[in-house]
């Protein structure tokens, strides 16, 4: 176990105060130790390089309560979170945070704030609810100088995208919405109102409301089976204008209305990026037809 602690000098009354004592050696080793850790992230980018030393300069911190330690301990955990998202293992970030602080409430401001993003731009916003919950209901956070952000960030990156409207609304009016937000309430009530009228929106263009995936299921399974036949259809017309030879024009005509069945069938939106491939297609299907019907006349790409 490390003490970060240092010696204080004694000051004469009346006099001017002095300088804060430098670190003792005990400090120096820790802050060696935690730009070798940043080193090892900035420069050489070796992720699990920089969590072993994260977790050795932790052990060391273990049990000590000063403020200078409290900083060196935020700073290890902090490249230690860093890492771990490098590593893919964001899973198990919240876990090895509370093995530090034991508690969601002694987790600092900014790495709460960490974690907040962390796991809603992975997708899993969920898994900080309850710990972030936690950590804005415990009065003594209500002084932290990030309280505001925590709360912020709990309600845009967790509430939000969750779409817990109801109880994002209820947070904002409630004590610890009101000590957050104070006088922009209104403006946090205005984007919840916003997420939830687009979320809304999103749901009826996708189609998801009750009743809507039974009724579209089917047309659209129709529809795929007409185009299959289609398909089957072109390339079998196509085999037989290329065994057949240029005297039987019937065959040509069929084809071409084959082709404006296909599309019409289709009905290819040019914009539309799911487009792209079918129209495509059917752009090297007419050249290779207009090579072998007219072969003195070549159509340039």
């Amino acid at each position: 176990m490390s003490s970060c602690s240092t010696r204080r000098t004694p000051s004469s009354f009346g006099s001017v105060s002095s300088p804060p004592p430098p670190p003792s050696s005990a400090a120096l080793q820790m802050i060696n130790m935690l730009d070798s850790a940043a080193e090892q992230m900035m420069v050489h980018r070796d992720f699990q390089a920089v969590f072993d030393t994260c977790q050795r300069g932790l052990e060391k911190l273990a049990g000590t309560d000063d403020n200078r330690c409290a900083e060196l301990k935020a700073g290890f955990c902090i490249l230690g979170i860093q890492a771990l998202a490098e590593l893919n293992q964001w899973h198990g970030v919240l876990a090895w945070v509370l093995q530090q602080y034991e508690r969601q409430e002694n987790i600092p401001a900014k790495i709460m704030q960490m974690c907040i993003l962390l796991y809603s731009k992975v997708g899993e916003a969920a898994e900080m609810q309850e710990a972030a919950r936690l950590w804005l209901n415990c009065p003594s956070n209500c002084r932290s100088a990030g309280f505001r952000t925590v709360a912020e960030l709990y309600l845009l990156h967790v509430l939000v995208p969750l779409g817990h409207f109801e109880e994002a609304r209820e947070f904002i009016a409630g004590e610890v919405g009101s000590a957050a937000f104070a006088e922009r309430k209104q403006a946090a009530l205005d984007i919840v109102e916003e997420k939830e009228q687009e979320s809304q929106e999103a749901a009826l263009r996708s189609g998801i409301h009750p009743g809507s995936s039974e009724v579209s299921a089917h047309p659209n399974s129709v529809k795929d089976v007409i185009i299959h036949k289609l398909e089957a259809m072109l390339r079998f017309l196509y085999r037989k204008i290329l065994t057949a030879g240029s005297g039987l024009f019937h065959l040509r005509r069929l084809f071409l209305i084959a082709v404006i069945l296909y599309m019409l069938f289709s009905r290819l939106d040019p914009a539309s990026p799911s487009s792209f491939m079918w129209i495509s297609k059917l752009c090297q299907l007419f050249k290779q037809m207009w090579r072998n019907m007219f072969a003195p006349i070549s159509l340039k790409d």
